[in-house]
C-alpha cells in the first residue's frame, strides 16, 4: 500500500527534551513525515530553540502535563490522521509506516506495543505498566499488551468526542478507554524501545495516578462494573467481622448473634456483588463484540467513511 504521508500529523509532546527532540524531529523527516508539530509544556532549556531551528511548527501548551499537551495539539491537527510520539528518542520512527499503514486499514487507533530491551527500561516500570495494562485490560474489556505507550496513531474523527479529562501520563488509557468505549477497533503493532535522552519524568507515583484515573475511567465507560466492584468491597469488612464472631464461639464460647447476622450479610452483599462485577464485564466484552461486528457490516456496505 503507498501510503499518503500528506494526510498524517506527527504531534511531539515535550518538556526539556533538548538532548532528544532534534533527533527525532531528523528521523522522522528521514522516513518522509513533513506535517509535524512540536507542542512545549514551557520548558526551560533549548528544547523550543532546537525545535523552531528545524522548521517544524512549535506551539506551547495550555496548562500543564502530558495529557494538556496532547488535547492542545490535536487542535492544531488539519489532517484526518495523527500520530503522537514522545520526544525523548524512545521511539524509533521506522515504525511509523507499519503503524500508519494499519490505521488505513480501518482500524481507529493503533499502538505502537513496546518490546522492551534489555537496557531500555528498568524492571520496576515493566512490572508497572503490565499491572497497569493488565488492569485496564479488566476494567475496559480489552486485550491489549501495553495500553501506556507514547507512540499510537489515531483517526482523528474517532476522538473528536472525547472529553480529555485525565491528566499528566493517564492520556493514552483516556483515549484507549474511549476508542473502545465507542466499539471502534484498537489494534497493536510490536515496536523496540530505546533508552531516554534526557532525564526521566514518569515517577513510581504516576503508576497510581493512572490507576486512580483508570478508575474513574470505569466509571465513565463501564458504571456497572465500579458500582458491583465497590459492592463487592463488603466481603472484606463481613470476612474479618465473620471470623471474629467464630472466634469468640469456637474459642471462648461467646456468641455474638446480632454481630453474626451482620457479618453473614455484609458477606453475601459482597460476593453478590462480586459475582455482578464478573457478569458487568463479561456483558461490556459480548457489547463490544457486537458493535464491532455491526461496525464491519457497516464497512462493507460502505456507509463509513474511509480517506
Amino acid at each position: 500500500m503507498e501510503l499518503d504521508k500528506s494526510k498524517i500529523t506527527i504531534i511531539i509532546p515535550t518538556l526539556n527534551e533538548e538532548e532528544g527532540v532534534g533527533k527525532v524531529i531528523d528521523e522522522v523527516r528521514s522516513y518522509g513525515y513533513h506535517n509535524i508539530i512540536v507542542v512545549d509544556g514551557k520548558s526551560t532549556d533549548r528544547t523550543v530553540e532546537i525545535a523552531k531551528s528545524k522548521g517544524v511548527k512549535v506551539i506551547f501548551q495550555d496548562g500543564r502535563g502530558k495529557a494538556k499537551a496532547i488535547s492542545t495539539a490535536l487542535k492544531h491537527v488539519k489532517t484526518p490522521f495523527a500520530l503522537i510520539m514522545d520526544g525523548d528518542y524512545t521511539y524509533p520512527a521506522k515504525y511509523i509506516d507499519q503503524i500508519y499503514t494499519k490505521l488505513l486499514k480501518g482500524y481507529d487507533e493503533v499502538i505502537g506495543a513496546r518490546r522492551w530491551g534489555n537496557r531500555s527500561q528498568k524492571p520496576l516500570f515493566r512490572a508497572g505498566n503490565k499491572l497497569l495494562t493488565n488492569f485496564f485490560n479488566l476494567l475496559m474489556g480489552t486485550s491489549l499488551s501495553d495500553v501506556l505507550s507514547g507512540m499510537y496513531a489515531i483517526r482523528i474523527e474517532s476522538v473528536n468526542d472525547a472529553l480529555f479529562e485525565t491528566k499528566d501520563f493517564s492520556i493514552e488509557s483516556e483515549i484507549a478507554a474511549h476508542i473502545a468505549s465507542m466499539s471502534r477497533r484498537i489494534t497493536e503493532v510490536p515496536i523496540e524501545y530505546r533508552k531516554r535522552l534526557g532525564r526521566k519524568k514518569l515517577k513510581v507515583r504516576h503508576g497510581l495516578l493512572i490507576a486512580l484515573d483508570m478508575l474513574r475511567l470505569s466509571w465513565r465507560y463501564n458504571p456497572a462494573f465500579t458500582i458491583f466492584a465497590i459492592g463487592a468491597l463488603l466481603l472484606i469488612p463481613g470476612l474479618l467481622l465473620g471470623a471474629w464472631v467464630a472466634y469468640q464461639y469456637f474459642f471462648f464460647g461467646v456468641k455474638h448473634a446480632f454481630k453474626g447476622i451482620l457479618a453473614t450479610l455484609l458477606t453475601l452483599a459482597g460476593f453478590e456483588s462480586l459475582m455482578m462485577a464478573l457478569i458487568a464485564i463479561y456483558v461490556k466484552r459480548v457489547e463490544l463484540r457486537l458493535n464491532r461486528r455491526i461496525l464491519d457490516i457497516l464497512e462493507k456496505l460502505g456507509t463509513r467513511c474511509d480517506y
